[in-house]
């Protein structure tokens, strides 16, 4: 039944209730016609793949394809036909006043009505529907084959018992007892009963009548449709082969029990343009999506798997994208994947639904500087931001309105996240100080620094990390050569090093989703790959040939995103 709700859904969701109904109605960046479908791409190649990045292009419109709403309500009641569904067909029949008026085969049909095998053709003619003159004649012409017959039990329950007929009695009542009549007789005469015309030419004439009203389609035309579709996504390299489909989510189906281990090999690498490079890169929590935000205000969706641009994505289709009109600095994912928020050079912060690419919410004062971290609260609902203006404030969706400001930070505030449990909020600032506050009053509760480097002075705070593996910890990564997991109150769990003293700071760093692993990316343009079991440096290798920015890890497979100043982002696996 998954199908069916699928498209209840959709009707819902799309107002297959109109008169018409368009897909792909994004604003477009492009009045070209879309390339034709490429050949069929290895999804899974064994050499890394170049991904280069299409410049955007000033939005104009374009023609959208516009599908009759009757059409897609048709399909709908010939899946529910097919499914003896008969209910669910009838009340969506009726509500709709769409009517399918379909048969399986037409020859079949007319020589079912020609032979008069009745018991055949009434129940098709139950499920159509004809104009009332001529559903009269196939009923009328019913009860006087059953009056020659001398059923007259079946033709008095026909004439009698019928909706057909009840009006035939109240619209046409002379024709009406004309039937009557006939069937209190003793004898039967067909040139009587037939009006100077035979049994076979009525038929005949009947069979004409209904089959200009009704017509054959190709069975199981739902799922034909549906398939094709699901084809087309894998053909494009927006779905892998083989995978198992959720068809009301529109997602498809992760491994969720992946055994943890770090990456090695080059998947994709993805090429931005000379002028631009990406700021931040943020898997959705269900698995689908990598965002990426660049320093030319553009924010893109990619499919890690082929390491392309989603064009399942209509706007993106389109060439049209979500934007600022400054650098993205910072993007998050709501807990349910389905909004986006993303932060700018300019102090402003804008919520976005990435299936549509519509802007929810824009929040034009967020900061008095530049946002450099957003992370939406657990129940969607609140954005926990931070800036250059050395603040962290939480901002309400609804209301579009600061709710809490954090203040105390003397320098940048780099990150901030919400505890597991949404009641603290966990600052790190390049003051050297990682920050604990209430998340409802906004009172400090502890204020402590990590561990300085080996060579002496202080470190700034680059980001803080919640720790999978127990909710009382935290991992904190400064700019030094050592990652820490640390309590609440500032207390060194266990530390990871490099044990360079110059060359190998930190500067991003990620957690794996079981916390077996801690993955750093250094000055030197190196991933550090730190095993929690064994407390070594269990991997070491260069990621990059320029600075690199920062770091992501898909939330259940063995994957990292990785983005450097070198105008890439690339993609690893195990």
């Amino acid at each position: 039944m998954d199908v069916l709700a699928a498209l209840f859904k959709v009707a819902d969701d799309r107002g297959l209730f109109k008169s018409l109904f368009a897909f792909g109605t994004a604003t477009t960046r492009s009045a070209h016609p879309p390339p034709p479908p490429p050949p069929p791409v290895l999804l899974r190649p064994p050499t890394p793949t170049l991904c280069l990045r299409r410049q955007p292009q000033m939005a104009s419109s374009a023609s959208a394809l516009e599908i009759e709403a009757g059409d897609v309500v048709k399909i709908m009641l010939q899946f529910c036909k097919e499914n003896s569904l008969h209910q669910t067909f009838q009340t969506l029949q009726n509500e709709c006043q769409v009517s399918l008026n379909t048969v399986d085969s037409m020859d079949t049909f007319i020589a079912d009505i020609n032979a008069g095998r009745w018991d055949a053709v009434l129940p098709q003619v139950a499920q159509l529907k004809l104009p009332r003159k001529k559903l009269e004649d196939l009923y009328e012409q019913i009860v006087l084959e059953m009056a020659e017959l001398r059923e007259l039990d079946t033709a008095r329950a026909i004439l009698r018992q019928t909706q057909v007929m009840g009006v035939m009695k109240q619209e046409e009542p002379e024709r009406y007892l004309r039937l009557e009549h006939l069937l209190v007789r003793t004898y039967f005469e067909p040139n009587e009963a037939y009006q100077e015309s035979t049994k076979e030419k009525r038929r005949a004439q009947i069979a004409q009548a209904i089959a200009s009203e009704v017509s054959v389609v190709p069975p199981a035309r739902l799922m034909a449709l549906i398939t094709q579709a699901l084809k087309w996504q894998q053909h494009q390299g927006l779905l892998p082969p083989g995978t198992q489909f959720d068809l009301f989510r529109g997602t498809a189906a992760m491994k969720q029990d992946e055994e943890e281990a770090y990456p090695t090999t080059l998947s994709h690498q993805i090429k931005f343009g000379k002028k631009t490079h990406p700021e931040c890169a943020r898997f959705s929590p269900d698995g689908q999506y990598l965002v990426s935000s660049s320093v030319d205000g553009i924010i893109e969706v990619w499919d890690y798997i082929s390491g392309k641009l989603k064009k399942d994505l209509q706007y993106q289709a389109d060439e049209s994208f979500m934007m600022h009109e400054e650098a993205v600095l910072c993007v998050d994912f709501s807990r349910d994947s389905e909004s986006l928020a993303s932060g700018s050079m300019d102090g402003k912060i804008k919520a976005w639904r990435i299936r549509t690419g519509q802007c929810l919410r824009r929040l034009e004062r967020a900061h008095t500087k530049a946002v450099t971290s957003v992370t939406f609260s657990r129940d969607g609902s609140q954005i926990l931001s931070t800036s250059f203006d050395t603040t962290a404030r939480i901002h309400g969706l609804k209301s579009g309105k600061m709710l809490k400001e954090f203040r105390g930070h003397t320098s940048c505030v780099n990150c901030a996240i919400f505890s597991t449990d949404g009641t603290r909020v966990i600052t790190a600032s390049s003051d050297y100080f990682v920050k604990v506050w209430d998340s409802k009053t906004a009172d400090c509760l502890q204020s402590f620094k990590p561990p300085p480097p080996l060579r002496g002075g202080e470190a700034s705070v680059n980001s803080v990390h919640l720790f999978p593996k127990n909710s009382d910890h935290i991992v904190v990564c400064n700019k030094t050569s050592s990652i820490n997991i640390m309590t609440l109150q500032g207390q060194v769990v266990k530390s990871f090093s490099s044990g360079k003293q110059e060359g190998g700071d930190f500067v991003a760093a990620s957690v794996s989703p079981k916390g077996d692993w801690i993955y750093c990316v250094g000055e030197d343009m190196k991933l550090y790959c730190f095993s929690l079991q064994s407390g070594k440096l269990e991997h070491l290798m260069k990621v990059h040939e320029q600075d690199v920015i920062g770091i992501a890890h898909h939330p259940h497979r063995n994957l990292l995103a990785t983005y450097a100043v070198d105008c890439t982002m690339k993609i690893w696996k195990a």
